[in-house]
C-alpha cells in the first residue's frame, strides 16, 4: 500500500496513515482505507482496529493542492469515496480506537469522529475540529449529524458555523476527544483501550454499539446523492472556487 502501513496484533489490527509529512488525504488513501476497512470487517480474526498517524500529524486534512486541479469526474468520484468512508467508519461493527498523534482539522476529524475512542497527543499547538466553513467547502448532512451526535447540537452548532478548531485540551473538555496523553505513551494507551473493549463478548459489544448509534445511523444513507450534488455544485461555484484558489496558493508559499 501507498499511504499506509499495518501492524496485525494477536486479534485486532493497527492502520497507520503513512503519507509524510502531513498525511494529507487523496484518493490513493481514501480507496486503500475503504479497502483495508472492508477487509478488517469480514476477517473473524481481527476483532477491532486501531487508526493512528504520525507523529505531530494524524492528518492535516484533505490534499487540497491535489485536488483542486480535479476534473469534475475526478472531484465526483473523491467526494462520493470520501464520504463513503465516513459513512463505512461509523457502520463499523467492531471496536475502533483513534490514536491521534497530533493535528487533526477537518478530514482528519471526519476519520477519527466515528471512532469508540479517541485519545489525542497533549499539546496545545495540536487541534482537531470540523473548520470546513473557514476553507470554503460544503459538510455533508451525514458528517454535520455525526458531530453533532459527538458535541451536541449548541456546541456542534458553534464550532461549525465559526470553523472553530480545538487544542486537546479543549476537545477533551467538550466531550471531542476521551482522553489526552503524551506523544510516546499514545498508542500504548488506545491499545489498553481496544483490550478492554476486546474482553466484552463480541455480539454484546456490536449489539450496543449498534444501539447507542441508532439515532446517528437512521438516517446516515439518505439523500446520498443529494448531498453530494450539492458539495459539487458549490465546489464548482465561482466565488468558491475564487476563494478556494487563494486558499491554496498560501498553502503552496508556505
Amino acid at each position: 500500500m501507498q499511504t499506509l502501513k499495518t501492524i496485525q496484533k494477536d486479534n485486532y489490527i493497527i492502520i497507520q496513515l503513512n503519507r509524510p509529512k502531513v498525511n494529507a488525504i487523496n484518493q490513493t488513501m481514501i480507496n486503500e482505507l475503504l479497502e483495508v476497512i472492508k477487509s478488517v470487517e469480514n476477517d473473524e480474526k481481527n476483532k477491532g482496529m486501531i487508526l493512528t498517524g504520525l507523529p505531530n500529524f494524524f492528518s492535516a486534512g484533505l490534499d487540497v493542492k491535489e485536488i483542486f486541479p480535479y476534473s469534475k469526474e475526478e472531484i465526483k468520484t473523491f467526494f462520493s469515496s470520501f464520504f463513503k468512508l465516513h459513512i463505512n467508519l461509523v457502520k463499523f461493527k467492531k471496536p475502533f480506537v483513534c490514536a491521534i498523534n497530533g493535528y487533526s482539522p477537518a478530514g482528519g476529524t471526519i476519520f477519527n469522529m466515528a471512532a469508540d475512542y479517541r485519545i489525542m497527543a497533549e499539546g496545545e499547538k495540536f487541534v482537531i475540529g470540523l473548520n470546513e466553513m473557514a476553507v470554503n467547502i460544503q459538510v455533508p448532512q451525514v458528517i454535520a449529524d455525526g458531530y453533532r451526535f459527538l458535541l451536541g447540537n449548541s456546541k456542534a452548532n458553534e464550532f461549525m458555523l465559526n470553523g472553530d478548531l480545538l487544542s486537546s485540551n479543549k476537545a477533551l473538555e467538550v466531550g471531542l476527544i476521551q482522553d489526552i496523553a503524551p506523544q510516546e505513551q499514545l498508542l500504548e494507551l488506545a491499545e489498553k483501550q481496544m483490550q478492554k473493549y476486546l474482553s466484552a463478548d463480541e455480539d454484546i459489544f456490536i449489539n450496543t454499539k449498534r444501539k447507542l448509534r441508532r439515532d446517528w445511523l437512521l438516517n446516515i444513507d439518505k439523500d446520498f446523492d443529494k448531498e453530494l450534488e450539492e458539495t459539487l455544485n458549490l465546489w464548482w461555484k465561482p466565488e468558491v472556487r475564487a476563494k478556494f484558489e487563494a486558499f491554496v496558493k498560501r498553502l503552496t508559499k508556505k
